[in-house]
């Protein structure tokens, strides 16, 4: 059945086929843009969501704590690994132990690192290492006389540029057999002097056993 023609109220007369058609466009563009819009709210509603998932879903809290490092434990590894006697200095329960490793070569180095809030020691027993090492270590420190501390006669380190010698503002340097024990890092002399005390049994135990 064949519709009548439409009337255009504004002009009083039956729409122009022209008029219809450009009507016709216009209603499906109107209808194309409202889809489209439609389409991206729905789109940016789904995004938001996902989003929404992926931090709920993400663990929230401080991570653990790791595991404290046993320094008695580790040496004995060391030792039976380099075939050598290497320290493990009982210090203050309140010193956390960052590290507890060998690495380097030419000498290697068996390190432990102390650490407190405020501070940080090295711990460091050069195998085998030459004179010059703990001025090596030290970015090109030298010594400024000794100190003698739990019977244990120490090199002490003049530290003129901080920030050349990696932070460090304190160092102690001696012979144990062998090796070299080396002890430096940024804290004060009261700690120095204590890591220097609780190492010096170890030192000990290490000349007797290159006598």
């Amino acid at each position: 059945m064949a519709h009548s023609p439409r009337i255009v109220a504004e002009l009083g007369r039956e729409e122009t086929p022209e008029e219809t058609a450009a009507r016709k466009a216009e209603s499906s563009r109107v209808y194309r843009a409202s889809q489209n819009s439609r389409n991206l709210f729905a789109a940016l509603i789904v995004t938001i969501a996902v989003v929404v998932v992926i931090i709920l879903a993400v663990p929230r809290g401080t991570p653990p704590e790791p595991e404290p490092i046993d320094v008695a434990v580790v040496a004995e590894q060391v030792s039976a690994a380099e075939e050598r006697a290497v320290i493990a200095p009982e210090v203050p329960e309140s010193w956390r132990v960052n590290v507890a490793e060998v690495d380097g070569e030419a000498p290697r180095e068996w390190t432990i690192v102390y650490a407190d809030e405020t501070w940080f020691l090295r711990v460091v027993q050069g195998f085998d290492a030459d004179p010059a090492w703990p001025t090596r270590v030290l970015s090109g420190a030298n010594t400024d006389g000794t100190v003698s501390i739990e019977g244990i006669v120490w090199d002490r380190y003049d530290i003129t540029d901080p920030s050349r010698a990696g932070n460090v503002t304190v160092a102690l340097a001696t012979q144990a057999g062998a090796d070299t024990v080396l002890i430096y890092g940024r804290a004060g002399q009261d700690t120095l002097e204590e890591a220097a005390a609780a190492a010096a049994p170890e030192i000990e135990r290490l000349r007797e056993a290159a006598e």
